[in-house]
């Protein structure tokens, strides 16, 4: 061994990952604080215009309140003879997968002590409307193929790169909804 030593600066993704284990930790020792219940309300504002709104959760046992509400809109495009107000649910659908994929890249890197520099992700999903518009039964109403790329600056090779999207979609709840079976009911009141 020679006596020159590696110095890794310390890494600043924006992640606090001491808590994240920590959480981890106590959630491991109390599974059922675990039981998240994750919800959403949606209204109908006109056409195919909605409007769902996001504040608590059920969580560590008890309702959990957030300090601010949000909101997101959905709509389809004028060619669906609609307004266009905001994106489709397809689209949103598409924005979870990024999103929950990208939260787990910034997680895993700070983890493993990997400096991110910029992160990028495309998500592209094919769709043959046919199905949801009722003009072939025999087509699914949702996506076909889902592909997810990647563009990332990092201090790391290409191979610790690719072991950290790899760990992130293994541990992305979104990627397991997309890709599994999940039982949704629906009911009305």
């Amino acid at each position: 061994m020679t006596q020159a030593t590696l110095t890794k600066t310390k890494t600043d993704n924006g992640v606090n990952v001491e808590a994240l284990m920590g959480a981890r930790d106590a959630l491991e020792a109390t599974p059922a604080a675990a039981q998240f219940k994750w919800r959403t309300t949606c209204h109908w504002v006109n056409g195919t215009h909605s409007r769902s709104t996001i504040n608590s959760f059920f969580g560590l046992g008890e309702e959990q309140g957030r300090p601010r509400t949000f909101t997101i809109d959905a709509d389809h495009p004028e060619i669906f003879a609609a307004e266009d107000n905001a994106p489709t649910p397809a689209e949103l659908a598409l924005t979870g997968l990024a999103s929950c994929l990208m939260g787990g890249v910034a997680s895993v890197a700070q983890h493993r002590g990997i400096q991110l520099y910029s992160v990028h992700a495309t998500v592209e999903g094919d769709m043959d409307l046919q199905g949801i518009l009722g003009i072939d039964d025999e087509v699914r109403n949702g996506f076909g193929t889902i592909r997810v790329t990647f563009d990332v600056d990092a201090d790391a090779s290409k191979e610790e790169i690719e072991a950290l999207v790899a760990q992130s979609q293994k541990r992305s709840a979104i990627f397991d909804c997309l890709t599994n079976p999940t039982n949704v009911v629906v009911d009305v009141a």
